[in-house]
């Protein structure tokens, strides 16, 4: 299988593409010299959309490209970056599946579980009322109706990604130093649900996505069983060996982060109806198996 790649270099693209050893691969990068040093020397990087006339070579094109969204504070002019980062490109590719003669039979494009917005003990599924509520909302809803306008020439899925736990990158990685040295305990009142996955899951349910030609519109990835801050925050630290009596009040988070402290705050519990629906096998649907295998 050719695939087009974006976000080739992050977590979880530069994890999919190791795991794909069948495939061949095209990635999206800012910088080629920083790319070849981390991929594959089978892969071929470009620097711009522009440089393809169409996608006609390619099986499937995925999408994973975006500035990250909680390293800085959301001041007016990096939310722009954030929503432009993901817009434009997925625009770009929108346009290029419509110059296609034989465009590329799956559309793998990123999202996340804050389209759903704060929904306290809801169980969300893909079938979930989704409406602008906030920047999150606003962003992710934007983003998915963008993708959505390649479904006239492909199949169109949307990754609705959850907390991606991964020693190496994102959320647990940023965890793991606080709760080693038992500074670690609930964020807010700790009782507001996280969504969570096992990136080894998350790239096997990509791989998933991208043969099942039964499954398109969005997709929710996360593990089965979202867990409340509170019991996320003692499991991680029982697995460390460590205790977690340290809360983060509210007022001291939003003080730090400012609004962007809504992903640390907001409840989702989000169900992946559609994998469990079509027979996807998790490997990790608890988080104690999950994060032990991660850590130890």
């Amino acid at each position: 299988m050719n695939i087009l790649i974006t976000g080739g270099t992050g977590l979880i693209g530069s994890a999919f593409i190791e795991s794909a050893k069948d495939c061949q691969f095209t990635v999206l990068t800012r910088s080629i010299a920083g790319a070849k040093s981390t991929l594959p020397s089978s892969v071929t990087c470009i620097e711009s959309l522009s440089t393809l006339p169409h996608l006609n070579e390619f099986d499937a094109v995925i999408n994973l490209a975006g500035e990250p969204i909680v390293d800085k504070r959301w001041r007016d002019e990096q939310k722009d970056i954030i929503c432009q980062s993901r817009w434009e490109i997925t625009q770009q590719l929108v346009d290029l599946f419509a110059k296609s003669a034989t465009p590329p039979s799956v559309f793998l494009s990123g999202s996340a579980i804050g389209v759903y917005g704060n929904r306290g003990d809801e169980s969300l599924t893909e079938k979930s009322s989704v409406s602008e509520r906030d920047f999150p909302t606003r962003l992710c809803i934007r983003w998915e109706s963008i993708a959505r306008q390649a479904e006239p020439y492909t199949r169109v899925v949307l990754l609705r990604t959850g907390i991606v736990l991964a020693k190496q990158g994102g959320a647990l990685a940023k965890m793991l130093l606080p709760f080693k040295l038992c500074l670690g305990g609930p964020i807010g009142s700790g009782q507001q649900y996280m969504a969570w996955i096992h990136y080894r899951d998350h790239i096997a349910a990509m791989h998933f996505l991208l043969k099942d030609k039964g499954i398109s519109g969005p997709v929710n990835l996360v593990a089965p069983n979202a867990e409340k801050n509170k019991e996320f925050t003692q499991t991680l630290a029982k697995s460390l060996r460590r205790i977690a009596i340290f809360p983060m009040p509210r007022f001291v988070l939003h003080a730090l982060l400012g609004e962007s402290s809504s992903l640390l705050l907001d409840s989702q519990k989000v169900v992946p109806q559609t994998l469990l629906n079509r027979g996807f096998s998790f490997e990790f649907s608890k988080l104690k198996s999950a994060l032990i295998n991660l850590l130890n």
